[in-house]
């Protein structure tokens, strides 16, 4: 699942120029341990919707993670959590764990239709 997020993020990140985030003001209070950061991607057409959902990662490796995206009104987690109930309803864990390999093969041989 991480290979395929990186590949799929990293792809249409890379194909982006010309852009600027405006990140908007952060409400949240100094003990927060979980946030939303709402920013705006600023380019051609219209401004695109990108937040953020951080928790604060505790030990020794403190700092900020992110785990779930809102691109457009969108959030990744229910989209995968709809997508990945289908396929384990259709085929079962080990179903979902073939499709998602045979999905970054084909991503990393460059054809991007398996899965």
């Amino acid at each position: 699942f991480k290979s395929l997020l990186v590949r799929t993020y990293s792809g249409a990140l890379s194909q982006v120029n010309d852009l600027s985030i405006q990140v908007k003001p952060l409400r949240a209070g100094a003990g927060e341990t979980d946030v939303l950061v709402r920013s705006e991607i600023l380019g051609r057409g219209d401004p695109v919707q990108l937040d953020y959902r951080l928790e604060k990662t505790p030990g020794d490796a403190a700092g900020w993670k992110i785990y779930n995206l809102n691109v457009m009104g969108v959030w990744l987690v229910e989209t995968y959590r709809t997508q990945f109930a289908q396929e384990i309803n259709a085929k079962g864990i080990d179903g979902l764990i073939e499709s998602l390999a045979a999905r970054n093969k084909a991503n990393a041989a460059g054809t991007g239709k398996a899965g």
